[in-house]
């Protein structure tokens, strides 16, 4: 994904709202400029707003839990009569597949209080599908087949296609909003056509990428300065040993992997492929289809067990971020979920894994090559952005995946004195001085703070919010 620092653009957001800091004025859009508006998603606000005591926390939830319906949500129908709702990223106006499942997620608890809402939700998930159906090795995708910036990139690039980096994860979300969706809605009209195409360019795509009949078609090279936006060995990558994992030419970061097996995504890579098995038996009644996800997901799983644990002479057994199959294993962890810190959080691992916990302790920790501590804070950031950026989405899933009251206060209260004055997230913020951050605008972390605000207050840490003394 293109993503330039933005410090002229974040010094001027800065500026125009450190004076609304002090009164927390709302920094959403004009109610007539907010391109969805909900109902369930607005009294949530209000009831939230009002169980919060710290004025400031109240005022970045309000700012922060629409940020996606009021920014980046483009809805109607497909040529079909189908819902179809296009979701930006934010400041880029392209869907990407992880991105856009993550953004309208914490809204599917609402999706039964709000017809709108269901329908909106409903729409995503189509498109989504739709999309990976016309490109299942892209991760990002126009409205419509306009072009792209990336057009030269040496790929098999699609008019529809944004960006062409094959990434798991984009194949994940989606299955997992559907899946989620379903459960609460109990509305299964999104797995027709789209989603038999779907999950069948998922299954073969998986498959090739296992690389067990050699490297697969699946190549990407760029022409660039940038090390991490390309890949080696004339767009195939660095060698794997086949062993049953999936590779994964890029990292949820859209940062080229080095060792093509990517951990954390190949554990959600499981839980999906056996949500869709789910879907594919129950709805459609389909028990090959179904059968084949499973047995996919227990291939991989085993893999996981054989080649995804080092054992860490400091940290005992833990999970290595990449792998190669040749016994060569990466120890880092990235910020972008999925991530090793965020298994627990997307349901891919048991919170209390004694592997994950020993996991957890070493990417929050200096032995993590990308974890970074200065004046303004400490967390997990990537070579993305580089050096010294600490990414609020590494926090956010430090407090979702914490049993520590005392741990999940200090993640809160970091969150809120690094937020520059603006009652936004941003994709990062400089270790030392949080008003150098990137992104003003980037509305899956905004989204996710409301996520996190709510996720806490439902289980029982209101007393813990409201003792929070940050102004």
């Amino acid at each position: 994904m293109k993503r330039s620092f933005l410090l002229i653009s974040s010094i001027f957001m800065l500026l125009a709202c450190t004076s609304n800091a002090q009164n927390y004025t709302s920094q959403r859009p004009a109610a007539d400029q907010r391109l969805f508006r909900s109902e369930a998603v607005e009294s949530k606000i209000v009831k939230i707003q009002s169980l919060l005591k710290n004025p400031k926390l109240a005022w970045m939830f309000a700012n922060c839990y629409p940020n996606t319906l009021d920014t980046t949500v483009h809805f109607g129908k497909d040529e079909d009569g189908n819902w179809r709702t296009f979701v930006y990223t934010g400041d880029i106006h392209a869907m990407w597949l992880r991105d856009s499942g993550a953004q309208v997620w914490p809204y599917v608890q609402l999706a039964n209080q709000d017809e709108e809402l269901r329908h909106m939700l409903a729409g995503v998930i189509n498109c989504q599908f739709s999309l990976i159906a016309i490109d299942p090795y892209a991760n990002a995708f126009n409205d419509g087949p306009k072009g792209s910036e990336w057009a030269k990139d040496h790929t098999q690039m699609n008019p529809w296609d944004h960006e062409r980096k094959w990434e798991i994860d984009s194949h994940c979300y989606p299955i997992r909003l559907a899946y989620q969706y379903w459960k609460v809605t109990g509305d299964d009209s999104v797995f027709g056509d789209k989603w038999m195409a779907s999950i069948k360019a998922t299954l073969k795509t998986f498959k090739e990428q296992q690389r067990k009949e050699g490297h697969g078609p699946y190549r990407f090279a760029r022409t660039t300065s940038r090390q991490f936006d390309t890949k080696s060995n004339d767009g195939r990558g660095n060698p794997v040993k086949p062993c049953g994992l999936i590779a994964s030419a890029f990292r949820p970061s859209d940062d080229a992997t080095m060792f093509e097996f990517l951990i954390p995504s190949n554990f959600f890579a499981v839980t999906s492929l056996r949500k869709a098995s789910e879907v594919l038996r129950t709805v459609n009644k389909n028990e090959d289809l179904a059968k084949e996800c499973d047995d996919l997901a227990a291939e991989v799983e085993n893999a996981l067990k054989e080649y995804a644990i080092y054992n860490h002479p400091k940290y005992g057994k833990i999970y290595a971020y990449e792998v190669d199959g040749f016994g060569n294993h990466l120890l880092m962890d990235d910020s972008n979920v999925p991530s090793l810190l965020a298994m627990a959080y997307l349901g891919d691992v048991d919170i209390n894994d004694p592997i994950y916990q020993n996991t957890r302790r070493f990417v929050w920790s200096e032995d993590n090559p990308y974890f970074f501590k200065g004046k303004a804070g400490e967390g997990i950031g990537g070579p993305h952005i580089g050096y010294d950026y600490i990414w609020p989405m590494s926090i956010m899933m430090k407090a979702f995946t914490s049993q520590d009251d005392a741990e999940i206060k200090w993640c809160i209260e970091t969150l809120m004195k690094t937020d520059a004055g603006t009652g936004f997230m941003h994709e990062s913020f400089f270790k030392d001085d949080p008003s150098k951050f990137t992104r003003a605008w980037f509305a899956w972390q905004n989204t996710l703070f409301g996520e996190l605000i709510i996720h806490l207050v439902d289980n029982g840490k209101l007393d813990l919010l409201n003792s929070i003394k940050v102004k």
